[in-house]
């Protein structure tokens, strides 16, 4: 119980920092982000899967303020990632543009990523974390993990293990209320 505090503390400490310190977009193209007008430094399609380090990715989650995140740790040769796939594609698919979905696809194989992608039909885009930065620099060990952000950037839970539509809805209609 005391890990998972601490975990969490350092989580919300680590983004703070870093959105404290304006982190630059660097030099991926911006995208605009459901005909809002906002820009973000997002993947084009679901299977881009651009290389990210955590640099990037908290980048690209000071460019996602204003809309709620939800942000998932995975990988193709993940059994637990598998088993709440559907539920991820459903639930991105049901909330639409009220909510960004954002995979993070760690220690994988490019190819085997994006076959996955395809297999579920994940309508998101997905980060591709080689060597698992970006989860490591979260204090988290293992994945399939899911992070929830509010609009305002805030860290309000972070779910380890494989989550059911039923958390993934619950969580989200938190985000949202």
């Amino acid at each position: 119980m005391r890990v998972m505090q601490l975990r969490r503390s350092l989580l919300v400490l680590t983004v703070f920092a870093l959105v404290a310190a304006g982190c630059t977009q660097g030099d991926r193209e911006p995208v605009e982000r459901g005909g809002t007008g906002i820009e973000t430094a997002l993947p084009g399609s679901p299977t881009e899967l651009p290389d990210a380090d955590f640099e990037s990715y908290a980048t690209l989650l000071e460019d996602l303020r204003g809309t709620p995140v939800v942000v998932n740790i995975w990988a193709s040769w993940c059994g637990p990632c598998r088993v709440e796939a559907p539920a991820l594609a459903e639930m991105a698919t049901a909330y639409g543009h009220r909510v960004q979905f954002l995979g993070i696809d760690v220690l994988d194989v490019r190819a085997d990523a994006r076959a996955f992608i395809e297999r579920y039909a994940w309508p998101y885009p997905s980060l591709f974390d080689r060597t698992g930065a970006i989860r490591d620099q979260l204090g988290l060990i293992g994945q399939p993990v899911t992070i929830f952000y509010d609009a305002q950037g805030d860290l309000l839970d972070t779910h380890v293990g494989s989550i059911t539509a039923e958390q993934l809805s619950a969580q989200v209609d938190a985000l949202i209320a």
